[in-house]
């Protein structure tokens, strides 16, 4: 039976990124060595680096003046590099969900850190709006999807302070416009490789600004001089995302991934909202993530909520399970996900309604 990979993270990889992983575990450039074995400072993987960097800039058209590094310790290490690197004295947080929670603590390790809206009030349901960035901000701080709770930000925002995004569960994705922001990271275990490394790209003009001493390691202009190789990087979670990469432009770049994205989330999100048994956890449309939907089990058939996941797994559906803090259920749509797997998922959930 065909599974269907809807794990919000480490998740679904392109076929084309397995294949050519497994053909470097064998046999790395032809090198004779497996890329599990390589040394890092072989020809060969630098020249595998430099192509993950430069196909990173050319998908997202990063603009000059900014650098893309690879980075071990995933987006949760970001948490704490950000403020240690640009905040002074304030930082400003947008806490749409836990990972951005998680964000805003690290930085109150360094300063003031000021929450300017949350949508916590409402289990992170919804994202606030109307709200104010201090003007006198080192940086704001937002994370542009919410993969517990199914809100994505899909705008870029326009603020007067230097803009910082987690971007984990959304990069490359869909188009952005890079020039709007100071720093943008992400972990790559959602949309671009196995877990192990997260790559940052940098507006090198926010950098050097701040009083304190930074470690070594957790300077950027380390890894910028270094370029990404100041210590071992991931080696085998670069070269998948190097692949990953490669498969994106032969796509046909970042709006050819958006519109397959649109297409998939909105035929789930019409059958949520067809389906008598099934309710979104997200009311505004606006506000829905196209990478994670999250959906539960109306209130009057709530009994058949381990049914339905039971059924579902007969079916080939795997990692449908709501996150432990909120249940329910959630279906990740990253990009490496087929249109078909959605159709079955929503195949599923007809024949589960006609039963019931």
């Amino acid at each position: 039976m065909k599974k269907h990979n809807f794990y919000a993270g480490p998740s679904i990889l392109p076929q084309y990124t397995i294949d050519k992983s497994i053909e470097g575990i064998k046999d790395f450039a032809g090198t004779g060595l497996s890329v599990l074995e390589i040394s890092h400072r072989s020809k060969e993987f630098i020249a595998c680096m430099n192509n993950a960097i430069s196909l990173v800039k050319e998908l997202l058209e990063v603009p000059s003046g900014y650098q893309v590094i690879f980075l071990g310790g995933g987006a949760s290490m970001q948490f704490a590099m950000v403020p240690m690197n640009l905040m002074n004295s304030k930082s400003a947080y947008l806490v749409t969900g836990e990972w951005a929670m998680k964000a805003f603590r690290e930085a109150k390790i360094y300063g003031e850190a000021v929450e300017v809206a949350t949508s916590k009030d409402k289990n992170f349901s919804y994202l606030p709006k109307n709200y104010t960035v201090p003007a006198d901000a080192d940086y704001f701080h937002i994370t542009t999807n919410n993969t517990i709770f199914g809100t994505e930000l899909k705008k870029d925002p326009d603020v007067t302070v230097p803009l910082v995004a987690d971007m984990s569960s959304d990069i490359f994705s869909r188009p952005v416009d890079v020039s709007k922001y100071s720093i943008i990271y992400a972990g790559a275990q959602k949309n671009l490789a196995p877990a192990g490394v997260a790559v940052v790209i940098i507006k090198e003009d926010v950098l050097g600004r701040v009083n304190r001493p930074i470690p070594t390691m957790l300077d950027y202009r380390t890894h910028i001089k270094a370029e990404s190789m100041f210590n071992t990087p991931p080696v085998f979670a670069v070269f998948a995302a190097e692949q990953t990469l490669k498969w994106l432009k032969e796509l046909g770049g970042l709006k050819v991934m958006q519109n397959k994205n649109f297409e998939k989330a909105q035929l789930l999100y019409d059958e949520i909202d067809r389906n008598k048994l099934f309710v979104p956890t997200v009311k505004d449309h606006e506000d829905r993530s196209v990478m994670n939907i999250c959906f539960v089990m109306a209130d009057e058939y709530k009994e058949l909520e381990q049914p339905f996941l039971d059924f579902a797994k007969s079916k080939g559906m795997i990692g449908i399970a709501g996150h432990r803090s909120v249940g329910g259920f959630r279906a990740s749509t990253y990009n490496a996900l087929p249109r078909e797997s959605v159709e079955a998922l929503i195949n599923a959930m007809r024949e589960f309604e006609k039963a019931h």
